[in-house]
């Protein structure tokens, strides 16, 4: 049996690791019981349930990346939100799920709060309310979140054989769309059809292009009358 010390930290740790080789669905407390070598009763001491390990799992990795999230210190504030949602792009998309775990947790401490404490600050600073720059961080996030659900359901994982989808007519499973046989099922819907190379395809590009337009809406709908944008 293990003798290192058993802490919710390291436990999560552990379950974000082993979420790499089984998904969000193939993770279970049994799992991460016998990847630590531990009986799975002992887990319980730390977490009740398994989404009480997912609020965990999620701060965990809140905390690796405290500082990209909080953006560019000094800088404006389309660049530092655009800063900010790349870089919680690139933490959700380090795990697999990583979306789906982050999405509806609820922090296990406070090592969200400087981030959003800087980006509040920065927009407020910029001429936005109070509320304004609350919901315009809320949409980026938002858009960032829903974003990464999509790209990590879709985007062939790393290690998939092959690139074409093999679990039905919509399903793409580990390997991503199989455009072609996706156009020929569209083929009476060109415009539905074509979309696909935009929607399944280049998603770095597609994120990018989505972001700046959701942080252009921001300012266009959101930042106060007579405030001139930073």
């Amino acid at each position: 049996m293990a003798t290192t010390r058993l802490d919710r930290r390291r436990v999560a740790r552990v379950a974000l690791d082993l979420l790499n080789e089984t998904g969000l669905d193939g993770l279970t407390l049994r799992a991460i019981a016998k990847e630590l070598d531990v009986k799975a009763p002992a887990l319980y001491w730390h977490f009740k349930d398994k989404q009480a390990l997912l609020d965990e799992m999620a701060t965990e990795m809140v905390r690796g990346a405290a500082a990209d999230l909080a953006g560019v210190p000094d800088a404006d504030w389309q660049t530092s939100v655009t800063t900010a949602m790349r870089a919680l792009r690139r933490m959700l998309l380090r795990h697999r799920d990583g979306a789906k775990v982050y999405s509806g947790t609820y922090f296990t401490d406070t090592s969200y709060a400087a981030p959003v404490e800087a980006q509040l600050r920065r927009l407020t600073e910029a001429g936005f309310t109070p509320r304004a720059a609350a919901r315009a961080l809320v949409t980026a996030t938002s858009y960032t979140i829903g974003y990464v659900i999509e790209e990590q359901a879709t985007a062939p994982r790393p290690g998939a054989a092959g690139s074409g989808g093999a679990e039905g007519a919509e399903g793409a499973g580990g390997e991503g769309y199989d455009l072609a046989a996706r156009a020929e099922r569209l083929k009476d819907y060109p415009l539905a059809a074509a979309a696909g190379e935009e929607m399944f395809r280049g998603y770095e590009d597609g994120f990018e292009a989505g972001l700046a337009a959701v942080v252009a809406g921001v300012g266009v709908t959101l930042l106060g009358p007579g405030a001139r944008p930073a």
